[in-house]
């Protein structure tokens, strides 16, 4: 390791608090699916920033995107309004599944945080007093680190040594419906919450059936059906929004990640049943609906709603899981390979359980960034637009790391 890198881990090591543990590179620029350090190593990008590059690096449109507005306007605050978050506001709700207006934010877990708040706000005008106005999610959810969001998250690892948590939550198992109705028996329930499919809870996808079911159950309890689209959201799955792929409308959906592709922003989509939940003075932000952010997620989106983009998805998929089935094939590590779109994630074996991290460190070796889901499950969320010989050297370069896990293994 070089004096450059190695001092600069020592300085975050030293500044930062120590709630992440980074690889020990240090990354320095990027084009398309392919990044250097600053040694000059290039790295193919299956991870895409935990599903955020979702266009990859230093896309011509993003940039000239934050370019052209950086020497306009960068801030205003919401007392006022301007340009680029009145066009983004129009081309969401343009294209989203219902009739939607938007809340800007900066980040996903804010945006989970203002569903939190929207649906209790909704559920008091409906004359529904505090005890039933609970929140129900699921287990193996992420919806964020704020403790509202946090404590949606159905994990308790995410909640340990931050209690007492807030009240109003409730969960239950993931994919099962008569679970949910069981929950929501009572009518005290004024909001589920709901991946359509889980990221870090292994990439799940939801079982056929499910969230429709879910959709029927907020009917008959006058509940909001609220998606959290921050990681399979915009594009990922094949289609603009994941709610698309079951053809369930919810009454709510929160964005994030490749909505900025890159840059910093977050929003909430309202449909018609909670339009006036939320009044004047019961919710805000300093930076949300800024309009660098706003000009670039612009941009993404014009990108990212392409049908030669969505079909790439598609496509990529397709080769992405052909070319697992055959590492699996060669190796046996795979229990399943599920998800869908470029949202996958490998299920190790149960004889290679808790070793997602160690093969991640052998990427790395070999030139190729990898996410995890869990210990048992390695994650490919790559950009969407990745091409065919990105991914034909990913797998390459994996297969690589592969070997070596294996050899590392049996020695």
């Amino acid at each position: 390791m070089s004096e450059d890198t190695a001092a600069l881990h020592a300085l975050a090591q030293r500044y930062y608090l120590p709630v992440y543990r980074p690889r020990r590179i240090v990354l320095d620029h990027g084009r398309g699916s392919r990044l250097w350090d600053i040694e000059g190593r290039e790295y193919v990008d299956f991870g895409a920033g935990i599903a955020v590059n979702a266009l990859g690096h230093a896309h011509p449109a993003l940039v000239a995107a934050i370019n052209e507005q950086a020497g306009k306007l960068w801030h205003t605050s919401n007392v006022f309004v301007s340009g680029p978050p009145l066009r983004l506001a129009r081309a969401l709700s343009e294209a989203a599944p219902f009739d939607a207006q938007v809340f800007f934010c900066n980040s996903g877990a804010e945006a989970n945080e203002a569903a939190i708040k929207l649906a209790r706000q909704w559920a008091t005008s409906q004359g529904r007093e505090p005890a039933q106005r609970v929140i129900l999610s699921f287990r193996g959810s992420f919806h964020g680190r704020t403790l509202a969001a946090v404590t949606a998250t159905a994990q308790p690892k995410y909640h340990e040594g931050f209690e007492p948590l807030p009240p109003g939550f409730r969960y239950c198992d993931f994919n099962d419906l008569d679970a949910a109705a069981q929950a929501m028996a009572g009518g005290d329930v004024c909001a589920v919450l709901v991946e359509p499919m889980q990221g870090e809870g292994g990439v799940t996808p939801a079982t056929a059936g499910f969230l429709e079911g879910l959709r029927e159950l907020c009917d008959r309890h006058r509940a909001l059906l609220v998606f959290d689209e921050i990681q399979c959201g915009m594009g990922r799955t094949g289609r603009l929004f994941a709610c698309e792929d079951a053809g369930v409308v919810p009454d709510v959906v929160t964005l994030a990640k490749a909505l900025g592709s890159g840059f910093p922003i977050g929003a909430m989509l309202v449909g018609p049943t909670a339009h006036d939940a939320l009044r004047f003075g019961q919710h805000g932000t300093t930076f949300g609906g800024n309009p660098l952010a706003c000009a670039v997620a612009g941009a993404a989106l014009r990108e990212l709603s392409a049908p030669a983009l969505l079909d790439n998805v598609s496509r990529q998929s397709t080769a992405l899981r052909e070319g697992l089935a055959a590492l699996d094939t060669e190796f046996g590590l795979f229990d399943e390979v599920r998800g869908r779109g470029l949202m996958l994630g490998a299920q190790l074996r149960p004889e290679h359980a808790g070793q997602a991290g160690a093969i991640l460190d052998l990427c790395i070796d070999h030139g190729l960034l990898l996410l995890q889901a869990g210990p048992d499950v390695l994650r490919f969320v790559p950009a969407l637009n990745i091409t065919d010989a990105d991914i034909s050297e990913g797998l390459r370069r994996l297969r690589e790391a592969l070997v070596g896990f294996l050899g590392a293994r049996r020695d």
